[in-house]
């Protein structure tokens, strides 16, 4: 059995940079093509996992509140997005995916040739660790001490 080879934090690193650069530039030119910045494809990526109030929007693409709010004033005068007031708070607008702003959603992933080449390269089982990995290293939460 032969031992794994040992790759330190700094190389995960500069993988990772890669690997974000391909994805981001796939993602980029794909919104592009439905005419959009990847900033208002970003928005619609984050919407497509619900609704969500739009200062937690600009937490979440960590911009300015002043700048989502371009972005939404954008997205709503083409029909992919619609703001509405919170029940529980009516000073907050919440903004929701239209059915239109998830077909473009889905167009955009369709299109992103790249990335769907080299993860389709990866069988199930790779598939599944690959999600663990991320799963663990980005959505789970660190222990706190």
């Amino acid at each position: 059995m032969t031992e794994a080879p040992r790759v330190d934090t700094a190389q995960l690193l500069e993988l990772l940079s890669v690997s974000l650069g391909v994805y981001y530039g796939d993602f980029t030119v794909a919104a592009a093509s439905e005419n959009l910045t990847a900033s208002q494809g970003r928005a619609l990526t984050v919407l497509r996992r619900g609704p969500a109030a739009m200062r937690a929007l600009a937490g979440t693409m960590t911009c300015d509140a002043s700048n989502i709010t371009g972005i939404i004033d954008r997205l709503e005068k083409r029909g992919l997005v619609r703001r509405e007031a919170d029940p529980a708070d009516r000073r907050v607008k919440n903004v929701i995916l239209t059915a239109e702003g998830e077909r473009v959603t889905d167009a955009i992933r369709a299109r992103m040739h790249l990335t769907r080449e080299g993860l389709a390269g990866l069988d199930a089982e790779d598939r599944a660790t690959l999600y663990a990995l991320l799963e663990r290293v980005f959505l789970t939460a660190p222990p706190t001490a």
